[in-house]
């Protein structure tokens, strides 16, 4: 089975139905919950392309985080004693 189907039948979501407009709506919704920079404002009137495009650049943004905090404890690592407990700990999060 390919990783797109096992993705859409875990999503509930069939490859071999049409999406209906309710489940569009409801997956809307809840990614308005998800992203902060939706859930903060005091409109509830957010379009579908709007709640996309805020997803898009909340996800680069989590990206662009995560490849900072590697950076930083990759610089940490590099400073700290090879063989203490703080390495090790340092080594844990980089994998």
């Amino acid at each position: 089975m390919s990783s797109r189907r096992s993705r859409s039948r875990q999503s509930g979501v069939s490859m071999n139905n049409n999406i209906t407009d309710d489940q569009i709506t409801d997956l809307v919704s809840k990614l308005q919950r998800l992203i902060p920079e939706i859930r903060n404002r005091r409109s509830d009137k957010v379009s579908a392309s709007n709640v996309l495009q805020e997803t898009c650049n909340y996800i680069r943004n989590l990206h662009r985080e995560v490849d900072d905090l590697s950076d930083r404890l990759s610089e940490l690592l590099a400073t700290t004693d090879n063989d203490s407990a703080q390495a090790a700990i340092i080594r844990s999060l980089l994998m």
